[in-house]
């Protein structure tokens, strides 16, 4: 049986075919529009639903389809309030997962800078991937830590 990603095993991808195509599963589901928009306000902290249709735009009914699919993949997870329904990041490796992927992705002029208000989470996994020459490093560590 194979672990799950980013359970601390540290076996490279290179050496696991079972490991690399969970990994590649695991970042199908991140490659979503709607999905990183989800996951994304989710950073932010625990939302109900119409919060997150607020906050991202996405329509109830695809905000439901997505979510699912974030539930199924154990990306998030619910808690309920008598009749509220309020969703959060599933765990510490999902949250930096997803910060990873702002810090390297968003915004036009590259990646974001690593500061101080980075929570050292956070900052290891970036500046790692960002010193490494190994081109392959970086999708790597962040199939690891996904």
């Amino acid at each position: 049986m194979v672990p799950p990603i980013g359970t601390g095993h540290m076996t490279s991808l290179h050496q696991s075919r079972e490991l690399a195509e969970a990994a590649a599963e695991k970042l199908r589901v991140f490659a979503q529009p709607q999905r990183l928009m989800i996951l994304s306000c989710l950073l932010g902290g625990e939302r109900q639903v119409a919060e997150i249709e607020r906050l991202t735009g996405v329509s109830q009914p695809a905000l439901s389809q997505q979510l699912a699919e974030l539930r199924r993949a154990s990306l998030v997870m619910t808690r309920r309030d008598a009749k509220l329904v309020f969703y959060s990041l599933a765990d510490g490796d999902v949250r930096t997962c997803v910060a990873t992927m702002e810090h390297m992705l968003a915004g036009a002029d590259g990646p974001a800078p690593i500061s101080q208000a980075t929570p050292p989470s956070i900052r290891r996994p970036i500046a790692i991937a960002r010193g490494r020459s190994d081109p392959s490093f970086g999708a790597a560590a962040f199939a690891r830590i996904g």
